[in-house]
């Protein structure tokens, strides 16, 4: 997909004059002009870049921490405000979807708007970046794309209503590492909301409302109608500096979201996020859920082949896992070659009565390593963290660590297999065995648990360097086992009930808490500015 460079308004031809007139008066405050300045030319590397910078700087997308009053859909009066991520700072230039001909009266189509909307504030890509609100109001579209260095803000009482027209969702690629649709073989439906190839991109509001409607694509789904797979909710791909905060996604045709192919990806729902029901299984939330309203299948996927992620204090409440991370699936994932990695977890509460709170696969054919996750509070869910892969799927799980974890009316605290079985088709390699190695986890508190651990490994290729460190689990009356091990190896300490014979007690000299990384990871690193907006005239 190609995406047209920015158009630039005259104004950048008039900042290039100012640069340049102020920049020939220190030439000649320097006297570099006069003849035979030979001890001058020492300074000419200088003097060019200088020039460069007059000439290109206009062109550079940077931030600048001004913003224009007027505008922006709210009140006058009124005061917006937003996060901002990375390097993209607060936006210059504040549209409102109004201006754009948008009508939020839940009936009138509002695609064409959403297009002009973001293709006319792309302009202000290198002037400082673009705001788009979404005022109050129910706002019917169908699928649109976003562009870089803008921000798609949602006002408390806003909701973008997906169109349930299905004509309206054109059928796109299926991914390169999947090979083949989710759902059916072949393509998939657009998703609602995608971000594709983009640097500094952001999605928040006040907690607004993004609505999939999904119900007409449950129905057909599971009545077998559809032909090609369902789209989701918010899909950004290929992309650099992404943040998505304080929104509630509700009801999506499939999973809720989904970053895919990116770098350095923060999450952050301080109040409300996706809400669905939990009688449509398989929706993954984050693939997010959020609100006291019941959630469906709706995964939160949030990594994808994706890099250095930060998920911080999100409620989610799902059909499905509440967070999953996968990398590909097959021959297609191995192929791709592009693990989800430094992804970190933060103060997530979870009710997922059918799944996973962490679900780690079960398409990891690019690999997942350094994944870590603390202070989880789950509720009513079926297991802790989930590992899941299969013979075919090659690559590698690997450096997982989860500590200070409080779980309430589990089936399981931990789940590991390695028969996870599905395949996209008949081309896999049955010679592709994942490894999975060095899982961590300690600090944990279960209540009212059906089984302490299911760990399944492979055989011929078990799964080590298990750790399990510091975990109470409350076993109530179960006729299973409660401790069910195959092909895995590890140790524990300080674990009750006392785990399975193929976890070995540490000794008193070796005895010491499972391992949690020390070090800081890029993302962690990245600081949000708090930014505003206010539209002072009426």
């Amino acid at each position: 997909m190609e995406r047209s460079l920015p158009r630039f308004h005259v104004t950048i031809p008039f900042f290039i004059l100012v640069r340049l007139f102020l920049f020939f008066v220190f030439l000649k405050k320097k006297d570099l002009f006069a003849p035979n300045r030979h001890a001058q030319a020492s300074k000419i590397p200088v003097l060019i870049a200088v020039v460069a910078a007059a000439f290109l700087g206009a062109a550079e997308c940077r931030s600048r921490h001004h913003h224009r009053r007027g505008g922006g859909g709210t009140p006058a009066g009124e005061v917006i405000n937003y996060a901002a991520g990375g390097a993209g700072g607060c936006r210059a230039h504040v549209a409102s979807l109004t201006d754009f001909g948008g009508v939020g009266d839940g009936v009138t189509s509002n695609t064409a708007a959403f297009e002009a909307a973001v293709s006319g504030l792309s302009q202000f890509a290198c002037e400082g970046g673009a705001m788009l609100v979404v005022p109050a109001g129910r706002w019917l579209t169908g699928p649109f794309n976003l562009t870089s260095h803008f921000t798609l803000f949602l006002h408390r009482d806003a909701v973008i209503l997906a169109t349930q027209e299905i004509d309206e969702w054109a059928i796109i690629d299926p991914l390169p590492s999947y090979g083949r649709g989710r759902d059916l073989v072949g393509g998939r439906y657009s998703n609602l909301i995608t971000g594709y190839n983009l640097t500094d991109v952001v999605i928040t509001g006040d907690n607004g409302t993004i609505d999939g409607q999904g119900q007409t694509w449950w129905d057909k789904f599971h009545s077998k109608e559809l032909n090609f797979t369902r789209g989701y909710l918010i899909e950004i791909m290929y992309s650099n500096q992404v943040l998505i905060s304080n929104i509630t996604l509700v009801d999506s045709p499939s999973w809720n979201l989904h970053p895919v192919y990116s770098r350095s990806v923060i999450i952050l729902f301080r109040a409300f996020y996706i809400s669905e029901q939990t009688d449509r299984s398989n929706a993954n939330a984050l693939m997010f859920s959020v609100e006291d309203r019941c959630c469906s299948r709706l995964r939160l996927c949030f990594s994808d082949s994706c890099s250095n992620v930060r998920i911080e204090d999100c409620y989610i409440v799902s059909g499905d896992d509440c967070i999953a991370i996968k990398s590909g699936w097959d021959e297609y994932g191995i192929e791709f070659n592009m693990p989800s990695q430094h992804i970190m977890i933060r103060r997530l509460t979870c009710i997922s009565p059918t799944s996973a709170v962490i679900a780690i696969g079960s398409e990891m054919s690019g690999g997942i390593q350094d994944v870590r996750a603390e202070d989880i509070t789950a509720i009513n869910s079926e297991s802790g963290v989930r590992i899941k892969t299969a013979i075919g799927r090659g690559a590698y799980v690997r450096d997982i660590f989860v500590r200070r974890m409080s779980l309430h009316t589990m089936k399981w605290v931990f789940w590991m297999t390695g028969g996870y079985g599905q395949h996209p088709d008949d081309g896999y390699d049955p010679g592709a065995v994942p490894v999975v190695e060095g899982i961590s986890y300690s600090d944990v508190v279960a209540e009212n648990v059906t089984m302490a651990a299911k760990l399944e490994g492979i055989p011929g290729a078990p799964f080590t360097g298990i750790c399990i460190s510091n975990v109470t689990a409350e076993i109530i009356k179960s006729k299973k086992p409660i401790w069910n091990c195959t092909d895995v190896e590890g140790v524990f300490s300080d674990v009750s009930p006392t785990p399975c014979a193929e976890l070995q007690a540490q000794t008193t000299d070796e005895e010491a808490p499972c391992p949690f990384p020390e070090d800081i990871l890029a993302v962690d690193y990245v600081a949000l500015e708090q930014c505003s907006y206010q539209r002072i005239n009426p």
